[in-house]
């Protein structure tokens, strides 16, 4: 396993991009790191992932196809996810922060089309 994390079996580009925004650019990186704990890091990051993101970085780690992923392999990956998310801190209350996003504003005149200073 080599190269950048968007190279990987089972790795498009939008989940490639979470994994770099976490830190993880590398195979080697997602190696290192292993399944569980990357995709950890991407929902502690704010996003959302679902658990094909998790199957498909184990079949990235194990170089198959992320549906070949054995049964057995996927409850023990979900078993793993469950504890560590009951060992995150509780929210508070307050809803699980989503990823970063900035919002242009436009004046009243731009955004109702009324461009030109007729009277």
């Amino acid at each position: 396993m080599s190269g950048d994390t968007g190279k990987l079996r089972n790795i498009g580009p939008k989940s490639a991009a979470r994994l770099r925004q976490v830190g993880l650019r590398s195979a080697a990186d997602l190696a290192a790191t292993g399944a569980v704990a990357a995709f950890m890091k991407v929902k502690r990051a704010g996003f959302k992932p679902g658990l094909n993101l998790l199957y498909a970085l184990e079949g990235a780690l194990l170089d198959c196809h992320w549906h070949d992923v054995p049964e057995a392999r996927r409850q023990q990956l979900l078993a793993e996810v469950e504890a560590a998310s009951a060992a995150l801190p509780a929210a508070r209350g307050r809803p699980e922060a989503g990823p970063v996003t900035v919002a242009y504003c436009r004046d009243d005149d731009t955004a109702t089309g009324d461009d030109d200073d007729r009277s």
